[in-house]
């Protein structure tokens, strides 16, 4: 795990399409992740305020 985030922002050099579909797609997983965990906090923490009572003005 600690060789995946060592390599996090280095360039690599790509010779096969096979290899640079594997790096597109790894950084897709980790992209999707990150989305997958943010958005439910994000959600939550928006939403946090709904339950009190507050005036509103109109």
């Amino acid at each position: 795990m600690s060789a995946l985030f060592d390599s996090i922002g280095h360039v690599k050099s790509i010779y096969t399409m096979v290899d640079f579909y594997q790096y597109i797609k790894t950084v897709e997983y980790l992209i999707c992740i990150a989305f997958f965990v943010g958005f439910p906090m994000f959600y939550r923490y928006m939403m946090s305020g709904k339950n009190s009572k507050q005036e509103t003005a109109h």
